[in-house]
């Protein structure tokens, strides 16, 4: 290939090689208006390994069936699926159904559901369907999730959905890296801001003093530096290595979708990234929110979303004019985009907006408010303007007992002893004194960007679910991390070191997240839709991934009625890897 060693340019990182210029194992793909798709519910899939060229550079992607991502699978509630799953790689690997809820033997997690594939071998993946919507499937084996081996998932209702579309496409968003992404790991783990090319420097400081005059700029470096963090960390692998694909596409490639004038189309959004998280938009049409994690919800009108890891959205838009639109999905940190087509032909491109500017962290962020980080004591700081202090705890953090919004009462005792044995070291830099609820904001870089953004506190169940009367088991989890060390974990434990979550069959419980981290967490359950507690009662939203934000408190309820070992983690699959993974013990 006759640019096989050619060093990239940031430009073909952004863009990608345009599809003529050495997507040669995935130009078959380009302008299509949706992945190869096989309909069930007996399903063949052959697990292998296939050259791509994105930036210039011959790589070897881990694929299903020969594509990048995987064909879309069509399977229809109801019946029963069987799915082979053929391993044609040299090493063991796995098909986990991301947000189908099935027995415990058939969700693909190596070392706790099965032994995995072999190489050589065929498993077959045998369940029922039991729910409708938009879905994936990648591998939970290594890293061969963020070499490529993903793909798109349909269940099919067995009765008519509330809402009407003439055109259905699949968006299937990724992130791709020419590095190994064991080399991203060990960067990763000497150097946590290894990918971090939005750091503040003197022209931004000069900035800011124009801005915010000297002391205050002083103050908020001063602050920054004495916590040895930054608040430009946004996202951990930045466009920096990373290309954005559209259904395994990059910019150039310009996958596209076709419609007609006035034609309602609806585009299944999945984010099947690694560790990327996207901010979406169509400049110029409106997006209907009607699904969301594949669970039917009122529809909601928006100019734009953020979808997390592994989340899902399903959005119906109508263009009413001639002309190609951009499907643009920027990633949080700003460093680069994915982008593909809405247009009356083949042929048409759309022009990618400008980026918005690179966001940063708040202090609202940190939870500043007179609490131990990082070993430094910041009660001595003026916080005033951001958050109330909390009553101080010998657990480096504020006292449980006045964090806003949490439950005092006898079901929420069993979270008190978990909680409050949290403490600074070496796996926690940090302790949030009063984590709130912040479903009502988009998120850092959407807040106050002047246009319409999805928040959660918007999404409401299309049908009411009563939960059991009674009390609930309340157990809480701190998401915790140390970015000098680049450990993750809960509860500031790593895998290794955390024993198994156990759950009564049938039980009911309520499982509180409280992020004491500076970074969004895309927390995974295994196995089960959970009701996400955002404000909306009996028509709380189903999800099978939340997206956390810093210093907030979340909570969901799901009742455990399938038995076995279910996997519990970050869905950012580097943070999953270095220990942020806890095991569900139903029984």
């Amino acid at each position: 290939m006759p640019h096989a060693f050619r060093v990239p340019t940031r430009r073909q990182f952004v863009l990608g090689l345009a599809a003529s210029g050495g997507l040669t194992a995935l130009t078959s793909s380009a302008g299509k208006a949706a992945p190869a798709s096989l309909t069930g519910p007996d399903i063949d899939l052959s697990l292998g390994t296939l050259p791509v060229n994105i930036t210039g550079r011959r790589r070897m992607a881990t694929v299903a069936n020969g594509s990048m991502p995987g064909p879309l699978l069509r399977l229809r509630e109801g019946d029963i699926a069987t799915i082979r799953v053929s391993n044609g790689l040299s090493e063991t690997s796995s098909i986990h159904w991301h947000g189908l809820k099935l027995p415990n033997a058939m969700d693909g997690v190596p070392g706790l559901t099965f032994a995995g594939i072999p190489p050589g071998e065929t498993f077959t993946y045998r369940f029922p369907i039991v729910q409708s919507g938009t879905y994936w499937y990648h591998s939970h084996s290594g890293m061969q999730e963020q070499t490529g081996l993903i793909g798109p998932m349909i269940l099919e209702p067995r009765h008519p959905e509330p809402y009407a579309y003439d055109r259905d496409y699949v968006v299937m968003l990724s992130d791709w890296t020419d590095e190994d992404p064991m080399t991203v790991m060990s960067n990763l783990k000497q150097q946590s801001d290894y990918y971090n090319y939005h750091q503040r420097t003197l022209g931004t400081f000069i900035r800011d003093v124009r801005r915010d005059g000297l002391g205050r700029t002083l103050d908020d470096r001063l602050m920054w530096g004495n916590m040895r963090m930054s608040p430009s960390d946004i996202m951990d692998v930045t466009g920096a290595t990373y290309t954005f694909l559209v259904n395994g596409l990059p910019p150039a490639a310009n996958w596209t979708g076709l419609f007609k004038p006035g034609e309602r189309v609806r585009l299944r959004f999945i984010n099947g990234a690694a560790m990327t998280t996207f901010d979406v938009r169509i400049p110029g049409l409106d997006l209907t929110i009607v699904q969301a994690d594949g669970s039917d919800v009122e529809p909601v009108t928006v100019e734009e979303f953020r979808i997390g890891v592994a989340e899902t959205y399903d959005v119906i838009v109508t263009p009413s004019q001639d002309m190609a639109h951009a499907i643009f999905a920027q990633a949080q940190d700003r460093s680069g985009f994915a982008l593909a087509s809405l247009a009356p032909r083949l042929g048409m491109a759309a022009a990618a907006p400008p980026l918005d500017p690179a966001p940063l962290r708040s202090m609202a962020d940190m939870g500043m408010g007179g609490m131990a980080m990082g070993g430094h004591d910041m009660a001595g700081m003026d916080h005033s303007a951001h958050q109330k202090p909390a009553s101080p705890s010998s657990g480096g953090g504020g006292d449980m007992a006045d964090m806003p919004g949490m439950d005092h009462s006898a079901h929420a005792a069993a979270a008190m002893p978990q909680a409050a044995a949290l403490r600074t070291g070496p796996q926690v830099d940090n302790v949030m004194p009063s984590p709130a609820g912040r479903q009502d904001e988009a998120g850092t870089g959407l807040d106050g960007n002047g246009r319409g953004t999805l928040r959660y506190a918007q999404l409401k169940a299309r049908t009411a679910a009563p939960l059991p009367s009674g009390n609930i088991r309340e157990i809480a989890f701190h998401l915790t991390g140390n970015m000098e060390r680049w450990i993750w974990g809960f509860d500031g434990k790593k895998f290794s070191e955390a024993p198994p979550v156990p759950v009564k069959l049938g039980e009911t419980v309520r499982f509180v997240l409280i992020n004491d981290t500076m970074m969004e967490h895309p927390i995974h359950l295994h196995g089960f839709l959970f009701a996400l507690e955002n404000g909306q009662g009996e028509r709380s939203p189903l999800k099978h991934t939340v997206n956390v934000k810093p210093n907030e408190r979340v909570s969901f309820v799901y009742t455990a009625d399938v038995p076995g070992h279910w996997a519990f983690h970050c869905h950012l699959m580097f943070h999953m890897e270095s220990g942020m993974f806890r095991t569900v013990v139903v029984s």
